[in-house]
């Protein structure tokens, strides 16, 4: 048979199998191709979101800048929301890289909450945007005001003992030393290093330099000595200008009422609609009682024994300020941010009490609802409470005690035992305080006579309020008088 061959022009031959490697070679050319474009793509696109990344990252700390940059400008110009423009906002403000030049910028947005026409705190929203890449901004959130004393759950000027009953629940100071036997969730802080701790404090025997902190409480790993003090002078509230601004800038404001001073006073019952009924106290009953400031009173006037109707009053919105120049007992249900102030500016020879007769509570449960009770003497609970009482707020006696004096219903003290009309009171079951305490004088709502509770609540539970700390009732005091960002959110 004949053999064929094909012969193509230079000589050389092609056989099936070169023309099989060709398409190989190409297809793994192409498959190459494709990769390396999906590795290009991707390195591209993750490129691009690096650069957002960075864009993102960078427009927040615009936006923080311009916080800083607002606070700086509110420490030189107090109570300015324009930006010293005196026009409305938003205001721009630019951040600059002295060596890149400008960074991005931020828009600021500030507004104020008043009362009684004076401004209470500042909120501040800052926009930033990144020049690098303006598609991503970033929203940050402050308010810009005193940190509230509410931001305690006690707030104390003087030496305390804690029972093993206590239960306290948010932070704990003293510029005094503290004897802590109860159990506690936050920090129990003292001014000092050591302090003179007695029987009177549980301390038995006696230590003379105990630490700042002691004690058989189980949370002794939350316990801080020495911290630095607190100012009680400094966070004190102006009476004077309260009473202004509740007489004069659209708030309640209630004279001295007539009679002696032991028989008179306003009786302040709140109800969950938003108003107050008011009642003038005529005469009260006199009961015999101890405490840490006054020794032994044997006419405590305390308890309410006539009274007569004065209104019921709405609570202005725009001044919710209760001032009154003389004693006041409060109970009921609040609705609404509210303070109650009872002191006599114009009279320095007298020092009004408050005293809280039964439960304290709040309408609403979201931090729209709050009590600031502020007494220029005491804050006191009376003989005649509740078994098992709940009270609500922030409590200031700034230049007394809170609590609940000793009282005693035993025939050998004579004259210093209550009659048995009250002696069911003596001793009662449980005192739930939710809020803040604020005590210049020793505080004490149980009274130890070595073999238990012989006189006060047997049980106290105390947790502080924190939705009242970022956003307490007007007038509330500060815990200090620097001005501070306590909220900081991202929007």
């Amino acid at each position: 048979m004949q053999q064929s061959t094909q012969h193509i022009q230079g000589g050389q031959s092609r056989t099936p199998q070169s023309g099989v490697t060709t398409l190989m070679v190409v297809g793994f050319m192409g498959v190459f191709m494709m990769i390396l474009g999906m590795l290009t793509s991707y390195v591209f696109e993750q490129a691009k979101y690096g650069r957002a990344l960075y864009g993102r990252e960078q427009a927040l700390h615009i936006a923080e800048s311009g916080l800083e940059y607002y606070r700086w400008f509110l420490s030189h110009n107090p109570g300015n929301l324009t930006n010293g423009t005196g026009l409305a906002g938003p205001y721009t403000y630019t951040l600059n890289d002295p060596e890149g030049g400008a960074l991005g910028t931020a828009s600021l947005t500030v507004t104020g909450a008043t009362q009684c026409g004076q401004l209470q705190w500042i909120d501040i929203t800052s926009r930033g945007v990144s020049n690098l890449n303006p598609s991503y901004p970033r929203t940050l959130y402050a308010r810009y005001m005193h940190p509230s004393v509410a931001t305690f759950s006690y707030l104390l000027n003087s030496s305390v003992w804690a029972g093993a009953d206590r239960n306290i629940t948010g932070p704990y100071f003293s510029n005094g030393g503290i004897r802590m036997d109860g159990t506690n969730n936050s920090n129990v802080s003292s001014a000092v290093s050591t302090w003179y701790c007695d029987i009177d404090y549980n301390c038995d025997p006696t230590q003379s330099t105990a630490p700042g902190v002691l004690g058989s409480g189980s949370g002794s790993a939350l316990w801080q000595y020495p911290v630095a003090s607190v100012d009680f002078g400094a966070i004190s509230a102006n009476f004077a200008n309260l009473k202004t601004y509740a007489s004069s800038n659209g708030g309640l404001y209630f004279a001295k009422a007539s009679g002696s001073v032991s028989s008179r006073g306003y009786h302040f019952i709140f109800n969950s609609d938003g108003t107050v009924t008011v009642k003038r106290v005529s005469a009260t009953t006199a009961v015999p009682s101890y405490s840490d400031q006054d020794g032994w009173v044997l006419s405590e006037y305390s308890i309410i024994k006539t009274e007569t109707l004065v209104g019921t009053y709405t609570i202005p919105a725009s001044c919710s300020l209760i001032f009154v120049e003389d004693r006041a007992w409060v109970e009921g249900t609040v609705k609404g941010k509210v303070t109650l102030v009872a002191a006599t500016p114009s009279d320095a020879s007298t020092a009004p009490t408050i005293y809280i007769p039964n439960n304290i509570t709040y309408a609403t449960n979201d931090g729209t609802t709050g009590l600031t009770l502020m007494a220029e003497d005491s804050v006191l609970i009376p003989l005649n409470s509740p078994d098992t009482m709940t009270i609500r707020g922030i409590f200031v006696a700034q230049g007394g005690h809170f609590g609940r004096n000793f009282y005693i219903y035993d025939p050998d003290y004579g004259s210093y035992s209550v009659s048995s009309t009250w002696s069911s009171y003596v001793v009662q079951s449980q005192l739930t305080t939710q809020g803040s305490v604020v005590s210049n004088l020793r505080t004490g709502t149980s009274w130890d006579c070595g073999s238990g509770t012989c006189s006060g609540y047997q049980t106290r539970v105390d947790a502080y309020d924190q939705l009242q700390a970022t956003s307490p009732p007007p007038f509330t005091p500060g815990s200090t008088t620097d001005y501070k960002f306590v909220l900081w959110r991202e929007e």
